[in-house]
C-alpha cells in the first residue's frame, strides 16, 4: 500500500475518533477528554493527513528506508502520545501511575522522532511530482 494512502486511512480513523469524542462530550457535559480529543485531531487527524499530501506530492521513493521509519513512527507515535495521555490523564485501567507516565512519555518520543524524520524528508525529497 502507498504510503500516502495508509496515511490518508490513518487520518480518517483519527478524525472519526476525534469527532465522536468531542460529540460524548458535548453530549455528556463533561470536559474529562478534552486534551486527548484534541491531540487525537492534530497528531492524528491533521498531521497524517498532511504526511499523506506530501507523499502524494512529492516524489518519493517506495524503497525509501527513510519514509518507512517516518511513517511507522508517525503512526506508533500519535497512537503512544494519545493514548499514554488518555491513560495519565484518566487512568481508567488504574496502572501504576510509572506504566502510564512511562507510556505517555514513549508515545510522545516516537512521535517527535516522526516530527524530526519528516523535516529530514522535507529537505531530501523535495522535487514535485509532475
Amino acid at each position: 500500500m502507498p504510503w500516502n494512502v495508509l496515511l490518508l486511512r490513518m487520518s480518517a480513523i483519527y478524525g472519526f475518533i476525534g469527532a465522536f469524542l468531542g460529540s460524548h462530550m458535548a453530549g455528556a457535559g463533561s470536559y474529562a477528554f478534552k486534551p486527548i480529543h484534541a491531540h487525537i485531531l492534530v497528531v492524528g487527524w491533521l498531521s497524517l493527513f498532511a504526511y499523506s499530501s506530501y507523499y502524494r506530492s512529492y516524489q518519493v521513493p517506495k524503497s525509501s528506508k527513510l519514509a518507512f521509519a517516518h511513517v511507522w513512527t508517525a503512526i506508533i507515535g500519535s497512537i503512544g502520545l494519545t493514548a499514554g495521555m488518555w491513560m495519565y490523564n484518566l487512568n481508567p485501567f488504574n496502572f501504576p501511575s510509572s506504566f502510564t507516565t512511562v507510556f505517555y512519555i514513549v508515545g510522545g518520543s516516537t512521535l517527535l522522532l516522526s516530527f524530526f524524520l519528516f523535516l529530514l524528508m522535507t529537505f531530501k525529497y523535495s522535487e514535485s511530482k509532475k
